[in-house]
């Protein structure tokens, strides 16, 4: 379907090639203070042409706000938003070549089988101008989690091909056990408790750290030149979470970032916390033991479960990494079949970017913070219903029963 959400819930409609596209959010708080400028930030940092690693379509991606808003501030009603495409061009995808053939790689024929319509794009709705819709959204969700929790959501590209920060401990010479075998260097963590969209934006590849942003840039660039493409990987850090987030057993919070994470166009894997890496240790180096922190609540030494137990949010950063693949359209001859089963050439035409991570960050943020205003509306009915109830009642249960004192929502 096109919705995501349960309490926050948000529904985008069109195409790349249709004359708009944009959202319609329902459970947004009222009261909020709210403008277009709150969602065009987001917006300008997802639109295409921002550098020549990403691709040259020129669209602005100025966001209205038509309904759900009166004097900038939200009435608790849908908020629906949209862009109009200006730079669309249909006529790119519907010469007698592309009808013919189901690109490689693309939603071509499984769109086509699965409603027996074919767009003029091919693809559709999988085109990542849909994504446009979920980075309003996402905008409008972190401006309430910013102003009621202080929550900070912050992506960054982490690798573009063989190009990594560095994310592990240096191997040892020894085959003993030590903290060479962690899931995660101590400079991995720091950045993770530092990074900021400033830093991240300071290079077009968005990666916050400079000499491997240029060899990062460089490598794209390599694919451009050769009409190819690169994949690579985006981190995402969430920052002053609330506890008691998730809801188990189904709807687990990493389990609704990763719904929401694999849901994005050319994602193909997504790691929470130690992610793969944590199963090559042992429990003993992976445990996250609690210690007391200054303002008297708990929280954890290490936190190689990134933020999460249980499928709840403990208070810790929650941390996660997305695998994003090759953008499949390229500039080049490729070998394929037609519809009818006859072999052939295929020649692209379009404007692509030869690395979608870039362009990506924006997105990854919004999705996580959909996901997270879900949750938090999710966890502020039941601490709001159960706040109705007889306090005495609470002093009959057992200590294990009872609700300690904790941050939470």
């Amino acid at each position: 379907m096109s919705t995501f959400g349960t309490h926050y819930r948000v529904a985008t409609f069109g195409e790349s090639h249709c004359k708009a596209v944009g959202c319609i959010v329902d459970g947004i708080p009222p009261g909020m203070a709210v403008e277009e400028l709150d969602i065009q930030r987001q917006l300008s940092r997802r639109r295409p042409g921002q550098s020549n690693i990403t691709t040259p379509r020129d669209e602005k991606d100025k966001v209205e706000i038509l309904s759900g808003t009166e004097r900038n501030v939200t009435l608790g009603t849908p908020v629906a938003m949209m862009v109009r495409n200006q730079d669309q061009r249909p006529h790119d995808y519907t010469d007698d070549t592309l009808d013919n053939f189901p690109r490689p790689s693309h939603a071509d024929y499984t769109y086509l089988q699965k409603y027996g319509v074919k767009a003029s794009s091919g693809g559709g709705r999988s085109s990542a101008r849909e994504t446009i819709g979920r980075v309003a959204a996402g905008a409008l969700a972190e401006k309430y989690l910013k102003e009621a929790y202080g929550v900070e959501i912050v992506a960054f590209v982490s690798s573009v091909g063989q190009v990594h920060v560095p994310q592990y401990p240096a191997k040892s010479a020894s085959d003993d056990l030590d903290e060479s075998e962690l899931p995660m260097s101590d400079e991995f963590l720091h950045l993770l408790n530092t990074v900021t969209r400033d830093t991240v934006d300071k290079e077009d590849v968005r990666c916050p750290d400079a000499a491997v942003a240029e060899k990062m840039r460089q490598r794209i660039l390599a694919a451009k030149s050769k009409n190819d493409s690169i994949g690579g990987t985006v981190t995402c850090v969430l920052r002053h979470v609330p506890v008691g987030l998730g809801e188990p057993s189904f709807d687990k919070l990493e389990a609704v970032l990763a719904h929401a994470m694999m849901s994005i166009p050319a994602t193909k894997g997504f790691e929470i916390g130690s992610g793969f890496r944590g199963t090559q240790v042992p429990g003993s180096l992976h445990n996250d033991p609690f210690v007391s922190k200054p303002n008297g609540t708990l929280g954890t030494k290490t936190n190689w479960s990134g933020g999460i137990q249980g499928g709840i949010s403990n208070g810790e950063n929650i941390y996660f990494r997305i695998a994003f693949k090759p953008p499949a359209t390229i500039s080049q001859e490729q070998q394929t079949t037609q519809y009818d089963g006859k072999e052939g050439v295929l020649s692209t035409r379009g404007r692509h970017d030869p690395c979608v991570v870039p362009r990506a960050i924006p997105i990854v943020e919004s999705m996580a913070a959909i996901a997270l205003m879900d949750a938090v509306l999710a966890q502020e009915a039941r601490s709001s219903t159960a706040g109705h109830l007889d306090p005495a009642a609470v002093g009959a249960l057992p200590r294990s029963m009872k609700k300690h004192d904790h941050p939470s929502v």
